[in-house]
This record gives structure tokens, sequence and C-alpha cells, in this order.
């Protein structure tokens, strides 16, 4: 046999050696694959979520055959949870990596909104700020919140409540009581003025309703009661 002839079935014979052993390979693996778990364990943030939910939800996933995107989507709809992966340990325990939403905000009765700016639903006793807007803007409200709340930290009462109207216009109510009417555009730094200014005005402030900011070089305030226990009427003060 001429050794180029030889060299050709030698590699003909290896390559189909190397297809048979991946067929098996591949014939193992859905074997395995098609094993019922025998053990469940999720892992991560798992904290947050009731252990005889996990429970429940491992209980009816022994014993039994399972795809994982199947798995995925029905661990992705449990409350607090953002998303999760799923493995399959060999041969037969399946691992969940958990990750859960980090609450910011009320949104309405039923859902909460996360320091994501994503609505979800879930229950939650806690005091939390108000978020107030529309469908879609949760994530906008979100990413306000952090500097909103800074610029009113002097104030001395916080923030328990944000609106955005259709318009994109901000309102802020503090525990106090006070709303403060911030516009659009510059909101932060109208905050600011206010509560730079607000120690110079403290007792009228601290009997205003509500305090209009939408001014170019000064504020409106409303509700403050006038001597003789009249309302005074709305005012300007720079």
């Amino acid at each position: 046999m001429k050794p180029a002839l030889a060299r050709v079935l030698r590699a003909a014979i290896g390559l189909a050696a190397v297809a048979l052993l991946g067929g098996a390979g591949w014939a193992g693996y859905g074997l395995l694959a098609r094993q019922p778990i025998a053990q469940v364990r999720f892992t991560q943030d798992v904290a947050r979520l009731p252990a005889a939910q996990l429970d429940r939800l491992a209980a009816g996933l022994r014993g039994r055959e399972v795809a994982l995107p199947s798995v995925r989507e029905a661990v992705r709809r449990l409350p607090w949870v953002r998303d999760c992966v799923v493995r399959r340990v060999f041969p037969a325990t399946l691992v969940v990596a958990i990750e859960t939403h980090s609450v910011l905000a009320r949104w309405d009765e039923t859902r909460l909104v996360s320091e994501r700016g994503e609505v979800f639903t879930a229950d939650d006793e806690r005091i939390l700020p108000r978020f107030v807007g529309p469908e879609g803007k949760a994530a906008d409200m979100a990413a306000a919140w952090p500097g909103l709340v800074n610029a009113a930290a002097p104030l001395g009462s916080p923030i328990v409540e944000i609106r955005l109207s259709e318009r994109q216009a901000w309102q802020a109510r503090l525990a106090s009581g006070l709303t403060l009417e911030l516009g659009r555009g510059e909101v932060q730094a109208r905050l600011a003025r206010f509560a730079a200014v607000q120690p110079y005005i403290g007792e009228q402030a601290g009997k205003a309703t509500h305090a209009d900011l939408r001014y170019p070089n000064g504020f409106a305030l409303r509700g403050v009661p006038a001597e003789g226990g009249k309302a005074a009427p709305a005012g300007r003060a720079s």
C-alpha cells in the first residue's frame, strides 16, 4: 500500500472513531439529562424568599424529569425574584441561583419599585416612600430619587412621596406634610435652593402646606395662616 493511501485510511479511521465516541458521549449526556431530580439546591439571594415556598417548589421538582428553561420560568414567577440561573449538577442535582429585587418604593397598592426602577409585585409591610407616575416611568423616578433625597436633606423632613405628571413635571411631599412643586428641569437645583433658605423662613415654611418652587428667582408659600386665623394670600419670597 502506498504511504499516501495509508495515511488517508488512518485519518478516516481516526475520524470515524471520534464520531463514534462523540455519539456515545451525546447519548450518555441525554441519558443523564433524563434522570429524575433527586436534590434541589437554592443559592445566592434566598434569604428574602419564604423557606416554605422554596420547600414546596423543591418538592414539586424532585423525582421528575425537568427542562431547565421551564424551571427558570417557574422560579421567576415567584414574588421578589428578579432572575435566576438554573443548572444541573450530574447526576441528579438541580442548582438554582436566585437574584431578588432590592425594594426602593411603593408604586401602587400592590406593586413595588426596585432600586433598578423595575416594577414588581410582592408583599412588604415596611414603611416605604411612594412613587406616583405614568406607567413605564418608574425607572426615571428611581434614577432621580437619590438626588432629590440629598437636595431635601437640609429641610430636616424626609421625602415620603414623589409624583411625575404626564407632562414630566415633578412634585414632592415631605413627612411634615409640605408639598413642593418642582416643575420640569433643574428640579434638584430648585429643591436645593429652597433648602438653603429654609432656615431663614423656618416659621413660615413650617406652617405652610404648599411651596411652589418653579419661580426663577424665588418661590411661593401657600397655606400659611394669617393673623386672626385667616389664610394668607399666595406670596412670593426671594
